[in-house]
């Protein structure tokens, strides 16, 4: 029998705010197969996310099959807005949420997980934010535009670059997607669906990059439609989940766990020759031409 086993692989992944979201279900997979767990998690959360965390509030859903818990080894404050500390405006540096937390920035976050771990063999960027998300694409701003592409995908190429010479050979780095990189969703604005479609992009061409430099793979998950919080920013996930219900070969809508399945499953030897590659995971929905409901 073929198992997924992950023991003595270290996992860092971007993007955790709370047990509902993917990041969530990918660290979950991950650790149940045996994996070290370092999570990144966006500065204005990281407080209430690590009180929520330590009180129990998350204890149902760290629960793995056989009773055992969901663990983190660390949670690092990050913005992945920023790579340096010189990049950070003064309002920022001076806003509450900030103004205590050492180290947020891209660079400062890796130079403080390889200091406490040395090296990482998976990464994991979960991350994706908009301040126009519900604005249509012919009305959102160049500068909420340029914040979409920057907090959703050029933060993959960041996070990349400066952790690839501190990942181990046939390590994986991996992103989330949206089928929106290369069809139309009414409602999916402010340059999000430019941010998936350059994410997508920038996965394939990192794939051949950081493989003839470090050894690495790179890979993207196109996730199905699915009730995180962040998702409810956009205002209409509810109709896209019964739509994706309705007309999807499978005719349901995807489990958070099932997206941590595949990712594990990249994450592991078993994909050892699987890189530069988008692979979707919403019930065949990708694969239809036209609504049957």
């Amino acid at each position: 029998m073929l198992n997924i086993d992950l023991r003595g692989k270290k996992a860092f992944i971007a993007g955790i705010g709370d047990d509902r979201g993917f990041g969530w279900a990918i660290a979950r997979a991950l650790h149940q197969a045996g994996a070290t767990i370092l999570v990144g998690t966006w500065v204005p959360m990281v407080n209430i996310f690590t009180m929520s965390f330590n009180s129990g509030k998350f204890d149902e859903s760290r629960r793995h099959p056989d009773g055992s818990m969901l663990e983190f080894a660390n949670i690092y404050p990050i913005d992945a807005s920023y790579d340096t500390r010189d990049q950070v405006p003064a309002e920022i540096l001076e806003n509450k949420r900030y103004k205590d937390v050492e180290g947020f920035t891209v660079s400062e976050v890796v130079q403080k997980v390889c200091h406490d771990h040395t090296s990482i063999d998976i990464l994991v960027h979960s991350l994706a934010n908009s301040p126009e998300i519900k604005k249509p694409l012919l009305e959102t701003t160049r500068e909420g535009y340029l914040s979409a592409l920057s907090a959703s995908s050029y933060s993959f190429i960041s996070l990349l670059a400066h952790f690839a010479p501190f990942m181990n050979p046939n390590s994986s780095a991996l992103n989330i997607s949206y089928l929106a990189s290369e069809q139309i969703i009414p409602g999916y604005g402010g340059g999000m669906s430019s941010a998936k479609a350059a994410l997508e992009s920038d996965t394939r061409t990192l794939a051949y990059e950081v493989g003839r430099k470090h050894g690495l793979r790179v890979n993207s998950i196109r996730a199905g439609a699915y009730g995180s919080r962040a998702a409810k920013a956009i205002g209409f996930i509810d109709q896209m989940i019964e739509y994706s219900e309705k007309n999807s070969p499978l005719q349901r809508a995807i489990q958070a766990s099932e997206v941590g399945n595949v990712a594990a499953f990249l994450s592991s030897d078993l994909a050892s020759a699987i890189t530069g590659t988008i692979i979707d995971v919403d019930c065949g929905l990708h694969a239809m031409g036209v609504a049957v409901s």
